[in-house]
């Protein structure tokens, strides 16, 4: 490693590090020893994002002189994809890739650090939230007490809505039975949808048998992979539910903090290239994934910009609600509301 990559790395971690509120550390890691790690992912093997995450584990190592490795394992591979937040809480690895929402339940503050249902509308927006605006901060305060450090997210575009009945309003909505899951389900429930949150692998069926009408489920590429084409004849995309992504870095914080700096600066700056590489790479994927869907007959609708604006107006109640009156979920929720207003979105 050359002395100016090193010196950069270095201020890197410097500035994560105080942001994180790290004043004192356990014994550090000798920097010429090899630290590995066991990451397990959100994603299942063979499919395109697990590819990023390999990306993302050699990044890592190459910003280290291969002295950082990370053992990389696909989502149920170590434990079930559910018991990871407890797993790397206590140690059983170090690492993980999730989707803050699923915690929703536990920490309120993560509703609003997964996805804004009917939010930013744009990823760098919502990116420009978490490293202009203060969200990194405010993620780290929320894994803090977990015994969990926040690393960085993965920001991409939205997510579709797959159904079996067509929605063109807002008011289409009601009455329908839809998977979702995080702050998703409680601002579809405002909008009248009744909400049940079926395990992934379980949406393919649910559409099929009618348990639910409409799901959200992963992005567009990994939904026609899973065959929803097949069960579910109407997409709205992008999906308002979704309109942009974050998933996340998370680590055991006490083995984070015995890392040295610049180890801990190679797993910010490899996140944040991994989340712009995912970005673009959905921008394309995603449109072909769209014209593949449309062979098979799936029709493809937006909903009108004017719904949009009726469906954020409804979805303002669900963001407030979801702080469940915890601090520092209301500063997050705040913090974002004025973001937007900011951007002329509210």
């Amino acid at each position: 490693m050359t002395n100016n990559r090193r010196r950069f790395l270095q201020k890197v971690a410097a500035t994560s590090a105080a942001s994180a509120g790290v004043l004192a550390v356990p014994k550090i890691a000798n920097a010429q020893e090899v630290v590995k790690w066991k990451m397990q992912a959100l994603w299942d093997g063979g499919t395109t994002p697990l590819k990023f995450e390999e990306m993302y584990v050699k990044r890592v190592a190459e910003l280290t002189d291969n002295k950082f490795e990370i053992q990389l394992y696909s989502a149920g591979q170590l434990v079930p994809a559910n018991q990871a937040f407890d797993a790397v809480r206590g140690g059983a690895f170090q690492m993980m890739k999730t989707f803050d929402g699923y915690e929703a339940g536990k920490i309120p503050s993560l509703a609003f650090t997964s996805s804004v249902p009917f939010g930013f509308p744009e990823p760098d927006q919502y990116e420009a939230w978490f490293y202009e605006k203060g969200g990194l901060d405010f993620a780290r305060k929320a894994y803090g007490p977990a015994g969990l450090f926040y690393i960085a997210p993965s920001v991409y575009g939205p997510e579709p809505i797959h159904s079996n009945v067509p929605i063109k309003t807002i008011h289409d909505f009601k009455n329908k039975k839809g998977r979702f899951v995080g702050l998703a389900s409680t601002v579809m429930g405002k909008l009248g949808v009744s909400v049940t949150t079926l395990a992934t692998n379980e949406v393919y069926s649910g559409l099929d048998k009618g348990v639910i009408d409409l799901a959200d489920r992963g992005d567009l590429t990994a939904n026609l992979d899973a065959g929803l084409g097949e069960v579910a004849k109407y997409i709205i995309m992008p999906g308002p539910h979704q309109p942009t992504t974050s998933t996340s870095y998370v680590a055991n914080k006490a083995a984070y903090d015995r890392l040295p700096e610049h180890f801990k600066a190679a797993l910010a700056v490899a996140a944040r290239e991994v989340s712009s590489a995912m970005r673009q790479h959905y921008l394309v994927a995603d449109t072909q994934a769209l014209q593949a869907f449309k062979k098979q007959n799936v029709e493809i609708s937006a909903l009108p910009a004017d719904e949009i604006e009726k469906g954020r107006a409804l979805a303002q109640e669900a963001w407030k609600e979801a702080t469940k009156d915890d601090a520092l979920a209301t500063e997050i929720y705040e913090s974002q509301v004025q973001f937007m207003k900011d951007l002329g979105l509210l």
